[in-house]
């Protein structure tokens, strides 16, 4: 067996093992494009053996998506297919696991109308918009997971040749994923309880303002009375521990969807449904996006903030230090995944009920009386850097450190 194979093994066995936490007797559903159907043979065959019940396999193929963002009369473009959306969650309703296996190409839609490329996005949104009750909530256990392809590997590494640039970004995604360890899952066992040590922590805070402070970014974030920090492993409502990033290196909660205040500047290109949206700023009052430039991709950006109402606000603040492993290894992945483990970073849209006491059982009206802000998106976007600065403002107004020079302080 060669040295890649044995590492792709580990690789889904990661995915299967922490990931989603794969239980034996149950239906995995996987959706993933067909570049990374090696990757997931293996993840298949692996969950039959860990016992899996069935292995739904839902395939994608970007180069269609463009081809109909191109080409398709633009009333079908949000349009979804409405027997996806209800076989997903049926799926879920019966208590499947959920990988999803991403290869992003930051290029896919560049040169195509920026407003059909957001409808697209919005018909993406409708298909998987009833699932996301499911994993927003923890009523199933999910993970994401990225693979290598041509295209991405060419966007991160375009000075090598097409093979050596793949080898480079396989052995980076295996390194971000501790695979190189002797034994990747105790690594990650021993991971996830440094971050669950960092969560704790900010929780017996209660901290009920951050303040954000580094090169064009000077923000303060309220946060909501019951709010709830959460990093590393999540609980699911069935009592199984699950891990729905990997790699991930954040802790991370909600702000109060009103009281975010500033101005708040990128720190590395976001990839928006295959748009590129580079060194761009967002000015906010009482919560709201109220102004906003892009050097690269405004279009893009206007679309994102346009696709609700919800979407002007924020829904989640996470923290990483800049002395991470995917951060130290100095390379812009051009995918979210990957880029916002390097990297303190916000999310424009929805946020997580996960990130209230009592959330994941609240209604929709529930969480925004609570603070949490509701929208059919959801799109991280990285603010950190060596230069960011954060402090926690107790209840009694005192300013205390949290990180200094991008790195905890705590």
């Amino acid at each position: 067996m060669s040295d890649f194979v044995h590492s792709l093994e580990k690789y889904a066995q990661l995915a299967l093992k922490v990931g989603v936490n794969l239980q034996a007797g149950q239906t995995l559903v996987i959706r993933a494009p067909i570049t990374t159907a090696e990757f997931v043979r293996t993840a298949v065959k692996a969950a039959y053996e860990a016992g899996a019940r069935q292995v739904y396999v839902d395939w994608e193929d970007d180069q269609v998506r463009r081809l109909r963002v191109l080409h398709a009369p633009q009333e079908s473009l949000a349009q979804f297919p409405a027997w996806k959306a209800e076989m997903l969650e049926q799926y879920a309703r019966e208590g499947a696991a959920f990988l999803t296996v991403v290869s992003r190409n930051a290029d896919l839609l560049k040169g195509a109308d920026p407003q059909r490329a957001a409808l697209q996005m919005k018909a993406d949104a409708g298909v998987l918009g009833s699932l996301r009750q499911y994993t927003r909530t923890g009523r199933v256990c999910w993970a994401i997971v990225a693979v290598p392809s041509p295209d991405w590997a060419a966007r991160v590494f375009p000075e090598l040749d097409e093979n050596a640039r793949m080898e480079k970004l396989w052995q980076a995604v295996f390194r971000a994923n501790r695979i190189d360890s002797d034994d990747p899952v105790q690594a990650w066992q021993d991971h996830l309880a440094q971050l669950v040590r960092k969560r704790d922590y900010l929780n017996r805070k209660r901290y009920r303002r951050l303040h954000f402070k580094a090169p064009g970014t000077e923000l303060a974030v309220d946060l909501p009375e019951l709010h709830v920090w959460n990093g590393g492993p999540w609980r699911g409502e069935n009592g199984t521990v699950f891990v729905p990033n990997l790699p991930t290196e954040e802790v991370f909660t909600m702000p109060k969807k009103d009281g975010v205040n500033g101005v708040v500047t990128s720190t590395k290109p976001l990839n928006y449904g295959g748009s590129l949206i580079d060194r761009f700023t967002l000015r906010f009052e009482n919560g709201r996006i109220v102004d906003f430039s892009a050097e690269t991709g405004r279009e893009a950006l206007k679309n994102l903030i346009e696709t609700d109402e919800g979407a002007h606000y924020l829904g989640e603040i996470a923290l990483v230090p800049h002395h991470s492993p995917i951060s130290e290894m100095n390379i812009l992945f051009y995918d979210t995944l990957y880029d916002e483990n390097a990297s303190c970073h916000l999310a424009i849209g929805n946020a997580y009920p996960v990130c209230l006491e009592g959330g994941t059982r609240m209604t929709g009206e529930e969480l925004a009386r609570c603070g949490a802000n509701i929208s059919s998106a959801h799109s991280d976007f990285m603010i950190g850097s060596a230069d960011m600065e954060i402090d926690g403002e107790t209840a009694e107004g005192m300013r205390e450190p949290i990180f200094r020079k991008g790195n905890w302080a705590i």
